[in-house]
């Protein structure tokens, strides 16, 4: 699946790289900073693409005027400014930088931690203010100290390799890392009750969503050992700020390093300046190094989708990266002709199941499944659906599809694919090569196989001797379309491939009990 874009609108600064990337492959682009939000809604259904840092603020209703619309870039991480909710519902593809950042914020979190433990920005300020005070900035080595790292994605890795040549010990927590991979880059896996009583230094580094909202609390506080340093260049929301100010108050926490902030500018103007904070404002990627690296890791992937490939940034449809890999088109074709010849066989259907057998076909099980509701729902609505949309729009059409995996064995060409509606009908396909074939429907065997391909129109007869009468009935102008006839194995149900679609047919109840027509192209 290739996707065309001509125009970018780039709405927030970004480093030059990205627009000679994008205009070496003739693609327009436009930078119109500092938009107020009206002026935005105003000129982006003209783009098909649209860049932003954190300053722009994409919401529902610039995504709802971007007719166009097709990608949204953030030449960053968060995504915390982009309605990535209506971006999905709209079919628009929300994309990241993840890795251009990363060094950049790992050598801000080793900042932070030497800071916290040195007090380096407090005794430079008391320096600057004229005072020799040397007693009052007491520190803490590091070394065999316990460093937890929360969240041991890209940059908590590359802190645990920094802060271990510094002697410290690092535990760690991560639901996707298995205690065998934490290994692999030293770092014991734990459990989250299992870490705050030995942390002499916390660090998080995950995102911001339900699970890890104010995770660091006066509750886990309290398990944590008295002096833990807290330090996050993660979300702003990941520690209670409130909660925080309460432990450094009572002693309890003996500093912390924040470059992030519930709301920014932070209102807590308390937090800010206690005196055992040390406080940035956001600056996890403000080096130069970052700002070229994820521009030119944006406008790349821009390309990348351009030209089909899969791209590691997107954020709201996991399951494009895989669709995108050409080893998988065979699966996708597969599931997306199934859905429609469901969808054309059994109108009236909304709840279907979905078996998929077969080692391979097992791998992209969670893909296959939403390429058949875009074939489904493709034919249900008349317009083409794409593979991000298709849950949300099967919501809300309430059409429920169920996905079951029965048990078992084979290599790619013996996979199968099984699709059952409410109204009793089955269709049962495989692929091989790059075509994908109906095995069988609603019973009828199929030997050859029917390819799903081009203009296909099914008969189902009343009985087996009619389809000499069916064919007699067919018109001279008919039979130079067809460009062949299968019948199934109990010649009930016939299978007419053809160059254009066969409309003018006999009185359906006559010769055969329906008909389906179906155009795979």
């Amino acid at each position: 699946m290739k996707i065309q874009i001509e125009k970018v609108l780039i709405s927030d600064p970004i480093d030059p790289a990205a627009i000679q990337i994008l205009r070496e492959r003739n693609i327009h682009c436009e930078v119109a900073t500092g938009l107020s939000p009206n002026e935005l809604i105003n000129i982006i259904k003209d783009y098909d693409a649209l860049i932003v840092r954190s300053g722009t603020q994409v919401t529902k209703d610039v995504i709802d005027a971007g007719k166009n619309l097709k990608l949204i870039g953030r030449a960053g991480v968060g995504v915390d400014n982009i309605d990535c909710r209506a971006a999905t519902r709209a079919g628009i593809i929300v994309i990241n930088a993840p890795a251009g950042n990363t060094i950049s914020a790992v050598e801000l979190t080793c900042s932070m931690i030497l800071s916290t433990a040195r007090l380096v920005p407090q005794a430079c300020q008391s320096l600057k203010s004229g005072k020799w005070d040397r007693k009052t900035f007491m520190g803490n080595e590091i070394k065999d100290k316990t460093l937890a790292i929360i969240g041991l994605g890209r940059i908590g890795r590359e802190v645990a390799h920094r802060m271990q040549s510094f002697g410290m010990k690092t535990i760690g927590f991560d639901p996707l890392v298995s205690v065998e991979q934490a290994k692999e880059f030293g770092v014991e896996s734990l459990s989250l009750n299992e870490i705050w009583p030995q942390a002499d230094f916390i660090t998080v580094h995950t995102p911001l969503i339900p699970q890890t909202k104010n995770m660091i609390n006066t509750e886990t506080l309290q398990k944590c050992k008295k002096g833990v340093r807290i330090i996050n260049v993660a979300r702003g929301g990941i520690i209670d700020e409130n909660d925080l100010l309460m432990a450094l108050k009572s002693g309890h926490c003996s500093g912390a390093g924040l470059d992030v902030y519930m709301e920014e500018p932070p209102k807590n103007r308390e937090l800010i300046e206690h005196p055992l904070v040390v406080c940035t404002p956001h600056l996890g990627a403000s080096t130069k190094e970052a700002q070229n690296n994820v521009a030119k890791e944006i406008a790349l992937q821009f390309l990348d989708i351009m030209d089909g490939k899969s791209v590691a940034g997107v954020v709201n449809a996991p399951l494009l990266s895989e669709m995108l890999k050409h080893q998988n088109l065979l699966w996708t074709r597969l599931g997306r002709n199934l859905g429609m010849l469901a969808a054309m066989d059994s109108p009236s259907s909304s709840s279907l199941k979905l078996f998929i057998n077969g080692n391979e076909a097992r791998k992209v099980a969670k893909l296959i499944r939403e390429t058949v509701l875009v074939g489904f729902l493709r034919i249900k609505t008349g317009k083409e659906v794409k593979l991000i949309s298709a849950s949300d729009l099967a919501a809300d059409m309430n059409i429920d599809l169920k996905l079951e995996l029965p048990e078992s064995s084979g290599h790619c060409c013996f996979s199968k694919i099984c699709l059952k509606t409410d109204s009793g009908n089955e269709y049962m396909g495989i692929p091989q090569g790059r075509r994908s074939y109906l095995i069988e429907m609603n019973g009828h065997q199929f030997e050859p196989v029917i390819s799903m391909e081009s203009h296909l129109t099914f008969f189902q007869l009343k009985n087996s001797s009619d389809y000499e009468l069916l064919i007699q009935s067919l018109s001279n102008q008919m039979m130079m379309m067809i460009k062949s006839i299968t019948k199934s194995v109990d010649n009930l149900l016939i299978a007419i491939h053809s160059t254009e679609s066969l409309q003018s047919l006999p009185k359906e109840n006559q010769d055969y009990i329906k008909v389906i027509r179906l155009n795979f192209s």
